[in-house]
């Protein structure tokens, strides 16, 4: 029989699966879209109402593209709405934060050496804090502001600065990149489910019940469609991050994420111009290589160099239900003898500067942190050690399972 563990794995492995799936048709019709509107040809007689037209060719077919500023002079019998990849994405990304995050608070949300917080505490300020972020967005975008793209946009991107720096404050390094893409992506989302829908809703009632549609509405969706368009390749990176220690295992992590949203400015900066036909700004990746290069900086002096005697900590009671399990002192040992040359504050296998993915398996707190990956990687299956390198044996694997097993019925 399938036990939990292997069970809420596999969920979030279908989850995350989901989410990339739908993030993915987000992602691409909203770069189509800007590539569009951009790219609208206007220099030639158009017919009433439309503000360019363009010719594409894809599939061996080709289309004819025209585009109303404001809306056709009558309702079309069929319209397709781009809505639920936005919708999909954001509810699959709040079900694997749920899973990954709030289920296991312990393990990847909470860091008690920067604020020891209850599990409910913890979850209450992650839930709380993608909330916060769109309300003060939406108060920026609907006050004068909006009518100063420029000065919106920086000061978005001091919100944004100030909420990675918030966010390190409380929540490990992993977590505090991974809520920052979160609160970035609640904000397109919810710019699309209460700005650009209802506002595309009021156009079609005005053409159904044979008004003049304002051309206000469309102004206002196309503000909040060119925010997505900026901060999409930052929330990629921040959903990544996840895998790559060097970029949330480190002090100035808060600092590599704020330098994250400017490289997604300079990229999406060089691809809009040369849509909409300015020519190729190639100091743009000049810009993005020196970021990447700083970036790159922060990470090396930033790093944790944390001693031995510095990791011993009091452990929690799910961690101590853990250590006093039957087998744990034989779990431990093999854990200590086959993986912790490498899963060390000072590594000591050659070529391993660093502990893999930011996992350290030193003391018995390591260990029992991390005894659901211990089982599921190095129990169950064969994933760790990379290519059995160490040699740990079936009867070893075994072991870890058996202690697990029995920690988790307790």
């Amino acid at each position: 029989m399938i036990d939990l563990a292997i069970a809420w794995d596999w969920l979030a492995f279908a989850v995350r699966w989901t989410h990339v799936i739908v993030a993915i048709a987000w992602i691409g019709s909203s770069f189509y879209f800007i590539a569009l509107d951009l790219g609208l040809r206007r220099d030639r007689t158009l017919p009433d109402g439309v503000s360019g037209e363009e010719w594409q060719v894809h599939g061996g077919g080709f289309y004819h593209i025209n585009k109303y500023m404001v809306a056709p002079q009558h309702m079309p019998e069929h319209l397709t709405w781009f809505k639920w990849e936005s919708y999909s994405t954001w509810l699959s990304g709040a079900a694997l934060l749920m899973i990954v995050y709030w289920a296991g608070a312990e393990l990847y949300l909470i860091d008690p050496a920067k604020a020891d917080l209850a599990i409910w505490q913890a979850i209450l300020i992650s839930a709380a804090s993608l909330t916060i972020g769109w309300l003060i967005y939406d108060h920026l975008c609907k006050s004068g502001l909006g009518e100063r793209p420029t000065v919106l946009m920086i000061l978005l991107f001091i919100l944004l600065v100030a909420m990675s720096w918030g966010y390190n404050q409380v929540f490990t390094g992993r977590a505090a990149l991974l809520h920052l893409g979160a609160f970035t992506a609640t904000i397109m989302s919810a710019n699309v489910f209460f700005i650009i829908m209802p506002n595309q809703r009021i156009v079609v009632a005005d053409l159904k019940e044979g008004r003049t549609p304002d051309p206000k509405y469309g102004k206002i969706a196309k503000l909040r469609s060119t925010h997505n368009n900026y901060l999409t390749l930052p929330v990629i990176f921040l959903m990544l991050s996840n895998h790559y220690p060097l970029a949330f295992a480190t002090d100035h992590a808060w600092i590599i994420a704020a330098l994250v949203f400017l490289m997604g400015v300079t990229i999406r900066h060089f691809f809009n111009t040369h849509h909409a036909g300015g020519g190729e700004p190639w100091w743009t990746w000049a810009a993005t290589a020196m970021i990447f290069l700083v970036i790159v900086w922060l990470s090396w002096i930033g790093r944790a160099d944390a001693g031995y005697d510095d990791a011993e900590q009091s452990l929690t009671p799910a961690q101590q239900q853990l250590v006093s399990a039957a087998g744990y002192t034989e779990a431990a040992d093999i854990v200590r003898s086959r993986c912790s040359m490498c899963h060390a504050r000072e590594p000591v296998w050659e070529g391993i500067h660093w502990a893999p993915n930011g996992v350290f398996l030193e003391t018995d707190a390591d260990i029992a942190a991390h005894a659901r990956v211990i089982y599921l990687q190095a129990g169950i299956t064969h994933a760790m050690p990379p290519a059995n390198i160490t040699q740990i044996s079936p009867e070893e694997r075994a072991a870890l399972a058996q202690w697990y097993r029995i920690a988790s019925a307790n």
